[in-house]
């Protein structure tokens, strides 16, 4: 009965289930970290740099952990389709918040912890059961042998993540060097920042959209499906609190996510 297909599937749809509340609930209430962070946030909370390495760890060491189990432990393609994933969270698991502590050493006032406790508990959670969806496609259920469009798929989808994350990465740096200046927040500048408030959330989308497509999988399609409904209504709190704290001076064609669109 609790076979590790029949887990593996229950995993698949309870992502694709709780996207849906995931975004309504996002339309009523935004996770309080970062500029949503406030004095009235009740709550444990500890180093952002720490918190970003603790919840994001599971794609790194249960990857590794499990991806030896698979039917394809010995198929290079297996190795080589789960590289981007791995590229991904290696940045965000050690170098991001490597950046983040580096970043807040190079601002003379002191920062305060402000990441709460309970929602990189609750990420933490998430990324292990995604982690293990996502690795147990490509180390096991994956047909490479018979799946003749594989190299259309995966280098397709591979140009699509590559753009993303670039994307990604030059946003968040455009970001931590403003937070490294200090003096508070400041209007990011240049660049797709120029088009939307939060190129940062469009890359990490457009980067999972390469994933799904390179995977052609349920479980790639659960992890892009979640990441739309948890972060295009994260973009849009953070282009409402952009226009109200800079007002007049905030550019007024900027979109919040999407280019032109949204």
């Amino acid at each position: 009965m609790f076979s590790d297909e029949n887990v593996y599937n229950f995993i698949i749809f309870f992502i694709f289930l709780m996207a849906l509340p995931t975004f309504i609930l996002a339309q009523f209430f935004t996770s309080p970290y970062g500029k949503h962070h406030s004095s009235s946030s009740s709550g444990t909370t500890i180093s952002p740099p720490i918190a970003w390495a603790f919840m994001e760890s599971p794609t790194l060491w249960l990857t590794f952990l499990i991806f030896r189990f698979g039917k394809n432990y010995a198929n290079p393609l297996a190795y080589l389709l789960i590289s981007p994933f791995l590229f991904h969270y290696t940045n965000r698991t050690i170098i991001y918040p490597l950046r983040l502590y580096f970043g807040s050493k190079l601002n003379s006032k002191k920062s305060t912890s402000h990441f709460p406790l309970n929602i990189a508990v609750t990420a933490f959670i998430y990324n292990i059961l995604n982690s293990y969806i996502q690795c147990r496609w490509v180390s096991h259920y994956a047909n490479y042998e018979s799946n003749e469009w594989f190299w259309v798929r995966f280098c397709g989808g591979l140009i699509v993540f590559g753009l993303g994350m670039v994307v990604n990465v030059w946003a968040d740096g455009v970001l931590l060097g403003l937070k490294s200046q200090g003096g508070g927040y400041k209007i990011p500048r240049g660049g797709l920042f120029e088009y939307v408030s939060c190129p940062n959330y469009l890359g990490e989308i457009v980067e999972w959209l390469g994933w799904a497509l390179m995977t052609w999988s349920w479980a790639g399609l659960a992890f892009f499906v979640y990441t739309c409904a948890n972060l295009v209504p994260r973009a849009v709190s953070n282009h409402k609190w952009y226009v109200e704290k800079f007002g007049e001076d905030y550019p007024k064609n900027r979109k919040a996510v999407f280019p032109f669109l949204y």
